[in-house]
């Protein structure tokens, strides 16, 4: 059934570089998002978001021909004069690049109009150009975050590795105008630095960056002072320049070049076959040190500058968690907020608001709290579709009333079983949030361990998150505010730490994970932070429900959360997907809805392999 005609609804598309997503505004309202790699269980899905797209129309009953302006998140033909102009500066240095990336340009993204209406012509056979509009890369990064937060006025920075021309930009939101203020442009980029040092500590880029904040920790800062000195030139305003000769990302097909290899000492780490050193984890602690000196060189000088106590942050590096805490603890900006899908996926929302209120010269009133409700945006399947669903794949599952779920659940996690947790709606974003996540008793010395290798498939030192309810987050944790997007990194709460020995101390990085080192170890790091993420009863009553009863039993109110995939996989969208992950590792318990499934009554022939099923991220 088709809703009124609204009076605006405009589709935002992100697409064709790394994860695709597509957003419905109706009415300025954010109706629905999502990541097109939930639907097609491609990671990080470049490609046209089609998926995401009939979703997030389904999902606002309506069809193309209803929605009045489509949205797109950069301007193709800047970011091909800034490929252009790199590859003559660095001629004939970048020929190679230039050879592997003009046919693909040519082919799609230069004549972009064309392929959008394509595409689109698919869902709308009389679909017209005049339809589209496009919005800068960095303006959709700044509306995503400004417009989307509970803001009137505020700084918005965005940085990431690059778009059009731009790395990082500082903006002025008031009401509906934003307005760029400065820009620091290409190749001069922190997000390419923490990338180029992903690369080199032998991570995927665009993927592995998180991956190098988890493992700082392990490592010293030893590297810091010459990164500061050879590599990185930073003013006293944050504003910095990069020594090219240490990178090769400008005009060629890695991130470093032999210099960076001569400069350390050490060649690029082969990844998957060259173990972690403690140098992978000083080079990690070093280069996460320089990016916290550069955010908080450039939020101090921002505040002092605009005399705006509220800071918005967006764009891939706003996703640093640990930096995003120490600049709230820094207090030059008495509030931020961090747009949950920072990195090019928020993109699609972002634009969307832009024509919404630049374009159109909409209204906007800033309400409590934000206008992302949770981020809680994408498919939901009620306890039928479910039930139906888990039939078809051979599931055997017990349909029970709200409390029977809530309590059966806890008790479970309670004698330490892994739980997977599919409820509502699917979140936009790279995190999971209580809607598709599995869950975890942080009071085990060995869960930690048992979630990264038999349930993640991953790397043992990674950590994980606390999802611990509002009202009792500053009793466990140095955070007495909202960290509802799991985007601010604090210390977990003196009374409940464990102070290492010496002999603890000096243990190799990684050997440290077997130390406990306070009374909820599963989500203590081993600097004793933690990923904290607020549990508000408004926007997720089942999932604080069910933390509750946990709480009730076991006096603990917070369990650990991360995301309901393996290593490489998207988050899971559908029960089908849901049940398979399930039955391909080491969760011993999954509750999808109110439909309650336990390992051990599942038919065995319906195990399958996930532990090597999905390319390493």
């Amino acid at each position: 059934m088709r809703c009124s005609r609204p009076v605006t609804a405009i589709l935002g598309i992100s697409a064709l570089y790394h994860d695709s997503a597509a957003a419905l505004l109706v009415d300025g309202r954010i109706v629905a998002a999502a990541q097109e790699e939930r639907f097609t269980r491609r990671k990080h899905d470049a490609g046209f978001p089609a998926h995401a797209i009939a979703y997030v129309l389904d999902e606002g009953g309506l069809d193309l021909a209803s929605v009045d302006h489509v949205a797109f998140y950069d301007k193709p033909f800047l970011k091909f004069e800034r490929l252009l102009e790199s590859y003559l500066a660095y001629a004939p240095r970048g020929f190679n690049s230039f050879r592997m990336a003009m046919p693909v340009w040519l082919r799609e993204k230069l004549f972009l109009k064309d392929l959008l209406k394509r595409e689109l012509s698919l869902f709308d056979p009389g679909f017209s150009v005049d339809k589209l509009l496009f919005a800068e890369h960095h303006i959709s990064h700044a509306a995503s975050a400004f417009y989307s937060s509970p803001f009137e006025e505020a700084v918005v920075l965005t940085i990431d590795g690059v778009g059009e021309w731009a790395t990082t930009t500082v903006a002025i939101g008031r009401g509906k105008d934003l307005e760029i203020q400065r820009e620091l442009h290409f190749p001069h980029s922190l997000g390419l630095l923490y990338s180029a040092f992903t690369y080199y500590t032998g991570f995927k880029v665009n993927s592995g960056e998180y991956k190098v904040m988890g493992l700082a920790p392990y490592g010293q800062p030893r590297f810091r002072d010459l990164m500061l000195d050879r590599i990185v030139d930073v003013k006293p305003d944050g504003s910095f320049r990069l020594d090219q000769r240490y990178f090769n990302y400008a005009a060629g097909l890695t991130m470093t070049s032999k210099a960076m290899e001569d400069l350390f000492g050490h060649p690029v780490r082969q990844p998957e076959t060259e173990p972690l050193t403690q140098f992978h984890m000083d080079i990690a602690a070093s280069v996460q040190a320089v990016t916290e000196e550069i955010l908080l060189r450039m939020t101090r000088a921002l505040a002092q500058e605009y005399g705006i106590p509220s800071l918005c942050l967006a764009g891939g590096v706003a996703l640093n968690c640990v930096a995003n805490g120490k600049i709230l603890r820094d207090g030059a900006f008495r509030d931020i907020w961090v747009q949950p899908a920072a990195g090019d996926a928020g993109g699609a929302l972002g634009a969307a608001q832009a024509a919404w209120h630049m374009e159109l010269g909409q209204p906007r009133q800033a309400k409590p709290g934000d206008a992302m409700r949770g981020a809680y945006l994408g498919p939901a399947f009620d306890d039928d579709r479910i039930a139906a669903d888990l039939t078809a794949a051979g599931a055997s599952f017990t349909r029970l009333d709200e409390g029977e779920i809530l309590a059966r659940s806890a008790q479970a996690l309670a004698d330490g079983k892994a739980v997977g947790w599919f409820q509502g709606r699917m979140e936009f974003g790279p995190r999971a949030l209580g809607n598709r996540s599995i869950l975890g008793d942080p009071r085990s010395g060995s869960m930690q361990k048992l979630l990264n290798l038999k349930v993640k498939y991953r790397e043992s030192f990674r950590p994980f998150a606390p999802s611990v309810l509002r009202e009792h987050v500053s009793e466990w944790f140095d955070l007495d505010g909202d960290s509802p997007y799991m985007l601010l990194v604090a210390d977990v709460a003196e009374r409940i730490r464990r102070q290492m020995t010496s002999e603890e101390q000096a243990l190799f990085g990684i050997d440290k994970l077997n130390i406990r080192r306070s009374d909820i170890p599963a989500v203590t790091h081993v600097d004793y932070s933690a990923r904290v993420q607020t549990v508000h009863r408004d926007t997720n009553p089942k999932y604080h429900a069910l933390i509750s009863a946990f709480h009730d039993l076991t006096g603990c109110p917070l369990l650990v959360n991360t995301s309901f995939n393996v290593r490489g996989e998207p988050i899971v969208c559908t029960p089908t997907d849901a049940f398979r992950c399930f039955m391909g590792t080491g969760i011993e318990m999954l509750v999808a809805g109110n439909c309650l499934l336990e390992k051990e009554a599942q038919d065995a022939s319906l195990h399958e392999n996930y532990e090597n099923m999905y390319e390493l991220d």
